[in-house]
This record gives structure tokens, sequence and C-alpha cells, in this order.
């Protein structure tokens, strides 16, 4: 189901959620829906499940972790339960994906007394072990490699999930995770409410949706088709192999410090960031062949200030959440017009003024008419 984003808002109190939720979503100041909160709890809540097509940002944590703490307050466990048998799985791409899930978690849960537990790569195993042992864990958020070792070590039992959230699905592919997506459904009880978010929707995550989800609603917000009014639109035209250049010259020409480079592919980023290097310029990229450590530390050079320019792909820039960025370049345009959108979003947020600069060469003119027919500019 399309849904328009103008539409009669809904407000959480229209749901009858749990007091304790219901109390924690009041003292974090969320009054009414975003459109996927409002398309997708009405079916989530009723224990549906949801295959939701959503871009970060939109509010889909909150959705389905709203689903998930309503479920576990409606269903207690009064029994002695063996402690590290949680009753959630969401399933997250990245560390610092599953890190924000976690935390926003943690904020929803407040006063609800439940154990949220976060088991990801790079960190260390004793902690989370430790984490485990305390008390009853009610939500693991994982990455699925970590959840894989912890469960393989005995340290967890996923065998009384309730619910399953497989988050930025598409990205989970992209980096090649779902081998161990199939791994970990074998742990999993078949009776479960399971929900699937994704960015794009293409066939291959389709097909993961007919494999692992029972009868799915399809929930689908188009994101909004025009950049905030705070972001300047700049466009460079440019030979295809002048690119490089032009953006080595304008670096330094302005002495930019902090901005984001997209570009189509791993291979375009691997080369364009290397390009800048050669010339100076503190530039890192951060892509789907990058490991988990790779990718943090570039983010975290990048928003130290350690690295002037994070050269991204669509995918592998989801999750990079930086307040003030001042700068967006498009090197290359994207070929989904609401994607340039996204992109551009990243600067001019909370009433900030950014800019955002695309490149197109002659081959890209008909990916600029679209984008143009998008935003009505």
């Amino acid at each position: 189901m399309d849904s328009e984003i103008e539409q009669p808002k809904l407000a959480f109190s229209h749901f009858e959620l749990q007091t304790p939720l219901a109390d924690a979503i009041k003292k974090i100041g969320f009054e009414y829906c975003t459109p996927i909160q409002a398309e997708s709890l009405v079916h989530t809540l009723q224990g549906h499940d949801v295959t939701g097509k959503a871009q970060t940002g939109t509010g889909k944590t909150a959705a389905f972790l709203i689903t998930i703490i309503n479920d576990l307050l409606s269903n207690p466990i009064e029994e002695e339960r063996y402690i590290a048998e949680p009753r959630a799985l969401i399933v997250a791409p990245t560390r610092e994906l599953a890190q924000q899930i976690a935390s926003d978690a943690q904020l929803l849960t407040d006063g609800c007394d439940m154990h949220v537990v976060t088991m990801v790569g790079g960190e260390d195993y004793a902690k989370q072990n430790r984490a485990l042992d305390v008390r009853p864990v009610d939500i693991v958020v994982a990455t699925p490699g970590r959840l894989l070792d912890l469960s393989q070590q005995g340290a967890v039992s996923l065998k009384n999930i309730n619910v399953l959230v497989l988050d930025e699905a598409d990205r989970m592919l992209d980096m090649g995770f779902i081998p161990d997506i199939k791994r970990i459904q074998k742990l999993l009880p078949d009776t479960k409410q399971t929900l699937m978010f994704s960015a794009t929707y293409s066939p291959e995550i389709r097909r993961l949706a007919h494999d692992y989800l029972s009868n799915p609603v399809e929930v689908n917000v188009t994101p909004k088709n025009a950049a905030a009014h705070t972001v300047e639109q700049v466009l460079h035209p440019v030979d295809k192999s002048r690119k490089s250049a032009l953006l080595q010259h304008l670096v330094h020409l302005n002495g930019w410090s902090q901005a984001l480079v997209f570009s189509r592919t791993k291979h375009g980023a691997n080369k364009l960031t290397r390009d800048l290097v050669r010339t100076g310029v503190r530039a890192a990229a951060i892509h789907g062949n990058k490991s988990q450590a790779q990718r943090t530390k570039a983010l975290e050079d990048f928003k130290r200030g350690k690295v002037e320019i994070l050269v991204a792909t669509d995918i592998a820039s989801r999750g990079i959440d930086i307040s003030e960025l001042p700068m967006v370049i498009n090197f290359d345009l994207p070929h989904v017009p609401e994607d340039y959108v996204h992109r551009i979003g990243r600067t001019g947020r909370a009433g900030a003024t950014g800019t955002a600069i695309s490149f197109v060469s002659a081959e890209e003119v008909d990916l600029l008419s679209d984008i143009e027919r998008l935003t009505q500019k």
C-alpha cells in the first residue's frame, strides 16, 4: 500500500498501548506518528508480519520497537526462565546501527522493567557475556556474525523469540549477510512475528520476504520529494573524466573541511579517495566491502575532523547521522531520483543551512531530468 506523506496526523494515543510504554513515549515527547509508524503500527500491533519500505530517518526504528515492547508487556512471563533466552531479536547490518537501535530501545523501555542487550562485532566478548548473565534478557539487538558466535558458544538461546526484526535488509544483502540470516532463522521458533524493513525493494529482498514472512502486509512510504529549503542546490556540468579533478580543485579552492561525497560504486569510491589523498586531502571511503572496523574508524575520524572528505556509496552511507553536516556532493547522480532527496537531506537539518553540489556529465542528463521532475525544481 503506497501512502502519501501529506495525511491526517495519527497520535500515538490512538493505539491502546500498554501504560508503561505509553508513558515512555510521552516522556520522550513523541505525540504524532510519522507516516511509516502510522502505516505499520496498525498491522504490527495486531501481530501481522510486515515488510516496510522506508529510508533511514523516517521513524521505522520506533515503529518496530513500540511493537516489540507492547508485545512483551502484553504477554508477561511469570515463571522463572533461563536468563539468556530473549523474547525479541533485532538483527542489523552494522555495529553503529545496532547500537543506535539499542539506545532508542533503552529510552522506550524506561519504566517497563526490560533488559536490552547488544551483541555486535568489534566489542569484547566477556563484556557481552556479562550483560547476558545479569538478569533475564528481553530484547537482543545484534549484528549477524556476533549473534551466531554467541549462540554457538551457548551464551544465548533463540528458541523463545516472539518477534524478529530484520532491519535494513537491502544493506545486509549488499554486505553478504544473507547466509548468516539463513543460519539464524534455523535457530528460531517457526511461530513468531517477523518484521522486515528495507530502503529498496529488489527481487532478492522480495524473495527473502517470501521465504521468511507469513502473508506479510506491505507498507511502502515514499520519501518526501522536496529538499529542505535550507539546502542550497548547486549544479556543475562536467565531463565524466574530469569529475575527480574538479572535486580536488573545489576542495583546495574553498578549503572544505567536512563534506560527504556520494559515489555510485564501491570501485569508484576507492579510486576517488586515492585521487584525493594523493593531492593532500584527508579522505576515506565507506562501502559494503570495507570491514566493520574500517567503516567505524572512517566515520569516527570524519565526525572528529581527522577526515575532511568521506566518500560513500548510498547503502553504506545509511546510518551516518551527523547533525550539522555542511555539505553533500553528488559525484555521481543516483539512478533513483528519491535517493537524491535522501542524500541531500543529510545537510540543512534542524534549521541549519547546507549546500548540495551535483556533478553532472552528459551521460547523466536523463537522471537529472528525473530529479527535476520529482523535486519540481
